[in-house]
């Protein structure tokens, strides 16, 4: 047993082992790796409360994002509505437009017509007037046939203008 090397290697572990103990080192063994605990227990805790910020950060982005595309839909809508209006507005101006257009021409054309009718009456009256003038000159004459032919001419020209 003595001359067997397992042995000489147990008690050297063993004194190994009590020298460890009088000087404290499996203390200082377990302060260390408490403190090491401690700092792979901060650093985890650290790295959830990290993950947790970056949740809440993905989670904000998300709202973010879909808030952003909702007043995107928003605008868009609101663009097509204001187009949309616009061109109502636009063809309702143009309707409104010709209406006045096509009045205005049927008044100047109404206005052309009576300046014309006016025309071709007062030709007309003219026309008359020399026709009984000449008429009434050579069937009637003197001073009798002076003053009907007067009278005649300006009752015809009242009359026909």
């Amino acid at each position: 047993m003595f001359a067997e090397p397992e042995f000489w290697v147990a008690v050297a572990f063993f004194i190994l082992m009590a020298v460890f103990a009088y000087f404290g080192v499996h203390r200082t063994v377990l302060t260390t790796l408490d403190h090491r605990s401690e700092r792979i227990k901060a650093e985890l805790d650290d790295a959830r409360r990290l993950k947790d910020e970056a949740a809440k950060l993905l989670e904000e982005y998300k709202a973010r994002h879909a808030s952003a595309e909702r007043e995107a839909e928003d605008i868009i809508a609101s663009a097509k509505a204001d187009a949309e209006r616009i061109a109502s507005e636009a063809k309702a101006k143009m309707e409104d437009f010709v209406v006045r257009r096509t009045k205005t021409a049927e008044s100047k054309i109404a206005l052309a017509e009576a300046q014309a009718l006016a025309d071709v009456r007062a030709a007309a009256a003219n026309a008359a007037v020399s026709a009984a003038s000449s008429i009434l000159s050579h069937s009637v004459k003197g001073q009798i046939a002076d003053d009907l032919l007067a009278k005649g001419i300006a009752e015809v020209r009242e009359k026909l203008n």
